[in-house]
């Protein structure tokens, strides 16, 4: 019995566009198994190991790559299942405007029409338990080492947050989404907006403006992170995370 196909068609690629691209562009949804791409029609089919990062594929829908408005379309409907597997949370558990939040912190162009995809989908679907559960322990976990019992980075906003996260480096990452997501959550939660920061990943309730300053606190990160390492030589208008930090902030995309 074939294996279940979770996959998007897309179309009106570009002529520059390369299947580098486009994998480039679409692991922001989740794992990819394979792209079928057709050269001569430029046109692709995107296999994706969970059917949730399909259904955060489609959201895409008229985003722009290489200068192209790509059409996402699937001829099936993909279902959003909660994960009860013990794995650590992946990229496709995180809420859909964190997705679109790091698709605009890279420099693509997502218009906000296609950020309200996003806010609805959360708002229909709800957050991931997972996503949340590893949010909480992780804004816990922190906390608690840092600043004492029943304590969270997001509730102790002041300016003592960043000697407290520091000594918090011993938390436990083994629960982490990656390392440098973990670096970027327990940075993000220990500043002066991290309240802000823990809303947004743990709440429904945002507008796309939200959106868009999360996308910059996210390049910010990115751009600190890499400006002691070499420059990576970026081809398209995004880059895999880590890539180019000289990317514009989300409010000029």
């Amino acid at each position: 019995m074939a294996a279940p196909t979770h996959s998007v068609h897309v179309s009106n690629i570009s002529p520059s566009t390369t299947q580098q691209h486009l994998s480039d562009f679409f692991e922001f949804c989740g794992k990819i198994t394979s792209i079928d791409f057709k050269q001569d029609s430029k046109e692709a089919t995107v296999h994706f190991e969970k059917p949730s990062a399909a259904k955060t594929a489609l959201m895409l829908n008229g985003g722009t790559l290489d200068g192209s408005q790509l059409s996402v379309t699937s001829d099936i409907t993909h279902p959003d299942e909660e994960d009860t597997s013990t794995e650590p949370v992946s990229q496709s558990d995180k809420p859909r405007a964190a997705v679109a939040a790091e698709y605009l912190a890279k420099g693509y162009t997502l218009s906000d029409q296609i950020l309200q995809r996003a806010i609805e989908l959360d708002n229909n679907q709800g957050i991931s338990k997972r996503f949340l559960s590893y949010f909480h322990s992780l804004d816990s976990g922190i906390g608690s080492r840092a600043l004492g019992p029943d304590k969270t980075i997001s509730g102790k906003v002041q300016e003592t947050l960043s000697a407290a996260t520091q000594q918090a480096k011993s938390v436990d990452e083994q629960r982490a989404i990656s390392k440098t997501a973990h670096d970027y959550y327990t940075k993000a939660l220990g500043s002066p907006m991290g309240q802000k920061v823990y809303e947004f990943y743990t709440s429904t309730s945002k507008q796309a403006l939200d959106i868009h300053e999360e996308a910059k606190r996210i390049h910010a990160a990115n751009k600190a992170s890499t400006s002691s390492s070499s420059p990576t030589t970026t081809t398209s208008e995004g880059a895999k995370p880590g890539g180019d930090p000289s990317v514009p902030p989300a409010a000029s995309v």
